[in-house]
């Protein structure tokens, strides 16, 4: 085939293929055009997940008429004048390529006036195609309607996630920018709901209330540090308040959401020794510095930079959000008191266990075993007899052919997921509570949970909507007395993972786990030698006693060889 030049309908779909990657990246790019027009207010409308409509309407400072035409024209901007302004760059668009490039794949209406114009105009291009603009009476600002998204891409079509997660991203991109921009109000409504509602007042404390929780505001520490020509505001979460994973560590330079790695790792390190491992923490950190000390023209998608001193931005991040955690944790009084790891497994201190270095010449023997000595299969138990607990996190037992020791926490979870499987077979029952629990939740956890009801009524737990993004809990399993409810239901979301759901059964039982999870008794948790029996005998009638419902072995076995080995009563092999 000989070399030719592209029609300009193939390029423009092209390009969209750089920026506009799912429904997200449409209301990012329409969203910023409102920020960098000085909007005060955005309002974004969404319907089936953003495949169908995607509306974004602003209060700023409008297009004129003449200019309507140039918007949806590839690479034409207000931003930018000259090569040596890509070094000098203030406002978050510059490219000129997203409403070409939005055009190209979807049914694009452009209605907008400005400040100074009598009347507006409204534009139309539909796959590229641009039609004349029409003079319309409108208010001063800008309204963009798109429609039937990749209607003309439909291989895109297929790639796109289920419509949970298309809205999952949606919620979570405008909440980051009603965070980083307090003092403008945003309203985000999806599928006829307003998911997120903030009221513009400039108090980002009174944001985080409002996209997550009230408690959680509180809890948050402020942070507030300046090196050279660095500023960093926001917020960290308390060592009390942990995630399973990074999603929650939100950065912004100069006003634009970016992932970098290196910089949500030193917000990670500012909590070495403060976290266990696994846990991290919520964070929502602003920094500030010269427009040319970072090149935000790398990708396409703007979300990704460079810095002059890439050095300086890192330990600047870490000793401000180290900084914040050291004036506001408190140090613990350990004697004869119980202590909250930040796992939120609780352990006890006893007053009369005082620790001693020990004896010079003691030796201490590391306890080896060869893994082929005895393997551990899937299949029952053999009836143990409780020796005691150490540590407060392990039962010792003595079986047949050896010692086993068992971890209470995942042995427990094991118990609790068989007898939830056993009694998902027939009907779940539940137990009213006495005074119903209010479960706060951001706007894109509130969207898991809304999509999952169904599945939670099946599995004995009764809850309903109460109000933007909360729920009330007037039921929980019966299984689950005891448990807080609260937290239980937190637990569904907190380690959702993208398109983790494709089977109703799967799902199910991935629910019940993490129910299983949270309910379980904690490493660190005193029980009785009644509680220690009876956990060992439902342990021995699971059908997979081996492990836990996350693989995690509930058993270690020492046998009888290997101990007469370890004391010398055999040769070593």
């Amino acid at each position: 085939m000989s070399i030719h030049i592209l029609p300009p309908e193939v390029a423009s779909q092209i390009a969209a293929g750089e920026v506009v990657e799912r429904p997200a990246s449409v209301v990012k790019e329409l969203v910023e055009n409102s920020l960098d027009a000085g909007a005060t207010q955005i309002s974004i409308t969404v319907k089936e997940a953003g495949r169908g409509l995607i509306e974004v309407a602003d209060d700023g400072s409008g297009i004129s008429f003449d200019d309507l035409p140039l918007t949806v024209s590839r690479h034409a901007t207000s931003k930018l004048s000259s090569a040596e302004d890509l070094f000098h760059i203030a406002t978050l668009g510059f490219r000129g390529e997203a409403l070409a490039s939005i055009g190209s794949v979807s049914q694009l209406t452009l209605t907008s006036r400005a400040e100074d114009a009598a009347q507006g105009g409204k534009l139309r291009v539909d796959g590229g195609h641009v039609s004349a603009v029409e003079p319309i009476g409108v208010p001063i600002g800008t309204v963009v309607k798109v429609a039937d998204l990749f209607y003309n891409v439909p291989a895109r079509l297929k790639f796109l996630k289920k419509d949970v997660t298309e809205r999952r991203h949606i919620e979570e991109f405008v909440a980051r920018y009603a965070l980083a921009y307090p003092h403008i109000r945003f309203q985000l409504r999806q599928e006829d709901r307003f998911t997120v509602q903030t009221s513009g007042s400039g108090d980002r404390r009174e944001v985080l209330a409002s996209l997550y929780s009230v408690k959680l505001a509180q809890q948050m520490l402020e942070v507030l540090a300046e090196y050279e020509q660095l500023t960093i505001t926001g917020f960290t979460s308390a060592i009390t308040f942990t995630r399973s994973n990074r999603r929650e560590i939100t950065l912004f330079i100069n006003g634009r959401w970016i992932q970098d790695t290196a910089l949500v790792t030193a917000v990670v390190q500012a909590y070495h020794t403060f976290l266990m491992v696994g846990r991290y923490p919520q964070s929502a950190l602003f920094l500030e510095l010269p427009p040319e000390m970072v090149d935000v023209n790398v990708h396409p998608t703007k979300a990704e930079v460079r810095f002059r001193d890439r050095d300086q931005v890192f330990r600047g991040v870490q000793r401000a959000v180290r900084r914040a955690l050291l004036a506001h944790t408190p140090v613990p009084d350990i004697r004869g008191k119980s202590f909250e790891t930040p796992g939120t497994e609780t352990g006890f201190y006893q007053e009369d266990q005082v620790w001693s270095p020990p004896d010079p010449g003691y030796q201490q023997v590391q306890l080896t075993w060869d893994p082929l000595e005895r393997q551990l299969d899937d299949s029952r138990v053999p009836l143990l007899r409780l020796i005691g607990q150490v540590a407060a996190t392990y039962l010792v037992a003595e079986g047949p052919d050896g010692l086993y020791l068992v971890d209470q926490h995942a042995a427990h979870e094991r118990i609790l997921f068989e007898h939830f499987l056993e009694q998902r077979q027939t009907s779940i029952p539940s137990q009213v509570l006495l005074e119903p629990a209010v479960v706060e939740f951001s706007a894109a956890e509130a969207s898991l949970i809304n999509d999952q009801l169904p599945v939670l009524e099946k599995l004995g737990f009764q809850v309903e909507e109460f109000g933007l993004n909360t729920f009330l809990v007037r039921g929980i399993p019966q299984i689950l007395a005891g448990v807080d409810p609260s937290a239980a239901l937190r637990v569904l979301v907190e380690d959702f993972e993208e398109d983790e759901t494709p089977l109703q059964a799967e799902l199910e039982a991935k629910i019940i786990a993490r129910v299983c999870k949270r309910a379980a008794v904690k490493g660190g948790q005193s029980l009785s030698v009644e509680e220690q029996r009876a956990l060992l005998d439902d342990l021995e009638g699971c059908q997979s006693p081996r492990t836990c419902p996350h693989g995690r072995p509930t058993m270690i076995h020492l046998s009888v060889d290997l101990l007469e080995r370890q004391f010398g009563r055999r040769g070593a092999r």
